[in-house]
């Protein structure tokens, strides 16, 4: 990511509807620059929410150009019912979403407009 300082994180994938579905949940803590990609095959409006996430979450949505649209922060959403909980949405289309810890992207000047980058390596 090319916000106010070059930033690298490790992330894990999610590319299916099963790994998507699952996310972070149950994730009780995470390496600061940790976190997990989201790819969806179309560009489209997205809407998350905390469902048994644990911790805390920025949530950057990005558009199929790699530009950041949004950042939300996240809180865990507790022991409430599924009507109660926040939805955290994208504002316009997009094609990507990363789950980092919270604080990361004001840390690192992460903002709508900021270019992002993707470096794929594969497991040996």
């Amino acid at each position: 990511m090319d916000g106010g300082s070059n930033l690298t994180v490790n992330v894990s994938v999610a590319d299916n509807d099963t790994e998507r579905m699952q996310g972070l949940m149950f994730v009780e803590e995470m390496p600061r620059y940790n976190g997990m990609l989201f790819i969806f095959s179309d560009e489209d409006e997205r809407s998350f929410w905390m469902k048994n996430t644990q911790i805390p979450l920025d949530i950057i949505f990005i558009d199929e150009h790699m530009m950041v649209i949004n950042v939300e922060e996240a809180e865990p959403g507790g022991d409430v019912p599924d009507s109660e909980l926040p939805r955290y949405k994208s504002n316009g289309p997009c094609m990507y979403v990363i789950e980092l810890n919270i604080g990361v992207c004001e840390e690192h000047g992460i903002v709508a407009g900021t270019e992002v980058h993707f470096h794929m390596e594969q497991d040996v």
